[in-house]
Parts: structure tokens; sequence; C-alpha cells
């Protein structure tokens, strides 16, 4: 029998103690708010073997944690398309832990390589990864691409985790000073149309494409991945999918506290960027693809 230490999780029954995976009914996210074991929690209820009592190991579960590059060269080049700062980092993560497979990139990112990304040293027509990174918006570059899963993200937010990362990488944050320079004014001005266009092309020039809204992959993980690896033609078994979620964050998140407490935006900005927002949720919709969700314009 293995030892408790290679299981993420240990469930407590009474005298009794099961370890094993997280499953549907019982993910990592929830065993520790009692929801799921209804009833009062406390000592002589589980030691009476009414309700069990959960915990998560130090155990990582790596039943999603093996990649490798394909086997054979994909017959589909799919491209991974989003504006900068919307979250494709992490989407690239999720999808190479629920498939098995490294993602490329049209660019070179030593920092994501060593993070783990092996598909970044790739040269991104190699075919030997899943999906390539772009940003890119041109015509040229984009009818490249058989398909495409294009990533969408509030402006707001991707605007803000873009100029962080120009100024602080892909971990840090920009300074108080970063915010109140001319820098940040001059920033929105040049990528917040960039930001419209870039799905205004896709939606042009891009061949079959899946649209996936960076809020809606955060509220519900498991269906939009189903999704998307779907679209990337991999069967996938649900055993790592939950593993995925275990893992879900990643190695790129930003933490600690964002030390903004003003507001960043000016009236002038936000009326520039509503604009956008009400184009691109015109094009989508005319397109038949769902519309922005609500929360992109401020109220």
């Amino acid at each position: 029998f293995p030892s408790l230490q290679e299981f993420p999780l240990a469930v407590i029954r009474g005298q009794e103690c099961y370890c094993g995976y997280p499953t549907r009914g019982f993910s990592l996210r929830e065993g520790t708010d009692g929801l799921r074991c209804s009833g009062t929690r406390n000592a002589s209820s589980a030691a009476g073997g009414e309700y069990c009592l959960v915990y998560q190991t130090p155990v990582q579960d790596t039943r999603c944690t093996d990649r490798k590059f394909l086997t054979t060269k994909s017959k589909v080049f799919v491209a991974l398309s989003s504006f900068p700062g919307a979250g494709n980092t992490w989407a690239r993560h999720l999808i190479e832990h629920a498939t098995g497979y490294y993602t490329g990139s049209y660019y070179f990112d030593g920092a994501l390589y060593n993070k783990g990304f092996k598909g970044e040293k790739d040269h991104w027509r190699s075919r030997r990864t899943i999906c390539v990174k772009t940003h890119e918006s041109g015509k040229t570059e984009i009818e490249m691409f058989d398909s495409a899963i294009l990533l969408i993200r509030n402006p707001y937010k991707s605007l803000m985790a873009e100029f962080n990362r120009k100024y602080a990488g892909h971990l840090g944050y920009a300074t108080d000073r970063n915010w109140k320079s001319k820098e940040w004014p001059d920033f929105v001005n040049s990528y917040a149309s960039w930001w419209a266009s870039h799905v205004l092309e896709w939606l042009k020039y891009g061949k079959r494409l899946l649209v996936v809204h960076y809020e809606d992959l955060k509220q519900s993980l498991i269906p939009k991945l189903k999704e998307m690896v779907e679209f990337l033609n991999v069967t996938v078994t649900e055993d790592r999918l939950l593993c995925v979620e275990n893992n879900r964050d990643g190695n790129f998140k930003r933490s600690g506290a964002k030390q903004k407490n003003f507001e960043p935006f000016t009236q002038e900005m936000k009326d520039r960027i509503n604009r956008y927002i009400l184009t691109v949720d015109e094009a989508l919709r005319g397109r038949n693809f769902s519309g922005l969700p609500r929360e992109y314009v401020p109220r």
C-alpha cells in the first residue's frame, strides 16, 4: 500500500483514513470549506463515521504534469492569439497540462522557457507544438494559421497587466512612479486601439476561430478548457482535467499587494476604451459569436 505521502488528498472517517486523488465530487478547491460535508463538523461526529474530515496533503497532483512535443507534425496549424496582458501565458499553462503537449510561440521569451515552457525554444513553424502563441494582428500573420483560439480579456485589465509586465516583468508590478508618469497615458494611447484592432483583424482574416473570454475561463475552468481541447482535436481524460484544476495557477500568477490605490484611468481614457469595447462587441455579434462579458464597461 503506497504511503500517505504520495496522494494529494486524505479523508478521515471515524478511525479510518483513506487517501487518493481529488474527484468531481471532492475537489481540492472545496474540500476545505465544509460545504461538501453538511451538518456539524466537530470531532465527535467525525468519530461517529457520519462525516468526513478532508485534508489536502503537501503532495502535488501530478496526473497532468508530464508534457512532450508532438510525435508527428501537426496537420492543423493553430494559433493561440491574444492581445498582450490577456492571460496568454496562463492559457498556455492550462492547455499544456490538459493535453500533455507543449505550446509554441511566435517569439522567444527566456523567462518563460526557464519556467518550463519548453516549446518556447522551438521554431514557431516546427509544428511540434499543440498551438502557437501570437500577439500579431496583421493579415499576413493571421493567414499563416489554419485556425485560432482567440483569447479576449477586459481591456482595462489587459492594459494594466501589460503595463505591469513592461515595467516589472511577468511577475512584478509597475511602481507608482510609472503609473503617474507620462509613460502611462502614452501607453494607453497607443495600446487601447490595438486591443480593439487585434480582435477585429482576427475576426476578419482568421480561418476558423474559437473565441474564449478570459473571464469565462476563470469562472468555469473545466467546461471552457474542454472546449479548447476539443478544438485542438485532443482527447483528454476527466482525471487529467481535475488535475489541471488543482494546478490551475501555474508559476505565472502575479502575487502580493498591488500597490495602486488610485484610479489609473482618466474619464477621457474611459470614454475611448468604452467606444472600443462597443465596436468589438458589435463585431463579435456580427460574426455570430457571443458578445463581450457585461463587466467590460465600468459603470
